[in-house]
């Protein structure tokens, strides 16, 4: 049984229809509604049993699921270089919020400083996706013991209409103000961030759980 007939093995045409709700953008005859958990099996399974580089080098591919896989079997491997390059490669092709989320290779958390020097070249890609990426990238490995203040300039600095970039700037600033809540409040006491960014950032952090109700009260008095 090849690739492609695993993932149709894993097809769930309720999930299906349920996913095509979440990710509007993709046409719903390119969902399968394979699960998360069971793609994340059938890659640690494939990964250590089969040559894989023929499926990660047929890009791009026709389903969701082809490109959730390719996700995570990237994600199994441990040599940065070897990651970072599949990763850039498959970066291009990466056409919707859910496969750009779920891609978090491990490797990365020894090799920040590594990665680091890859995320400022994402964020000026022209690609929506790439650059929601890095933006994820900085949200999820330097908002903590690695944080520099550099970093929320970097973010406010992208430029783009795009919604699912708009999306992921108040997502990281949302997150933001509760890892780093001095260094990011001024992006929004300042007005750096344009009007809908900054009211959604708002809108994200009163809904966070790891933001406290004084501060929840002062943000919303930041409306715009």
């Amino acid at each position: 049984m090849d690739i492609q007939q695993k993932l149709f093995a894993l097809r769930d045409e309720k999930n299906a229809a349920f996913v095509a709700r979440l990710i509007p953008n993709l046409n719903p005859e390119t969902i399968l509604g394979a699960r998360t958990p069971d793609l994340r099996k059938l890659a640690r399974e494939l990964y250590k049993t089969e040559d894989v580089s023929g499926f990660l080098a047929a890009l791009p591919h026709r389903y969701l699921e082809e490109n959730s896989l390719q996700a995570f079997l990237i994600e199994q491997i441990r040599d940065f270089d070897a990651c970072m390059a599949e990763l850039e490669r498959f970066l291009p092709y990466i056409d919707n919020w859910a496969t750009c989320d779920s891609l978090r290779p491990p490797v990365f958390k020894k090799n920040r400083a590594r990665l680091l020097a890859r995320i400022p070249a994402w964020l000026s890609s022209e690609e929506t996706y790439t650059v929601r990426y890095g933006i994820g990238m900085l949200m999820t490995h330097f908002l903590d013991e690695a944080f520099d203040p550099r970093y929320p300039d970097w973010v406010a600095s992208v430029q783009s209409e795009e919604y699912y970039v708009r999306m992921m700037i108040a997502w990281y600033f949302a997150t933001a103000l509760a890892k780093q809540y001095e260094a990011a409040l001024p992006y929004l006491t300042e007005k750096r961030l344009e009007p809908w960014t900054h009211n959604k950032t708002i809108q994200k952090a009163v809904e966070s759980f790891r933001v406290s109700d004084e501060h929840k009260r002062y943000l919303k008095t930041l409306k715009r």
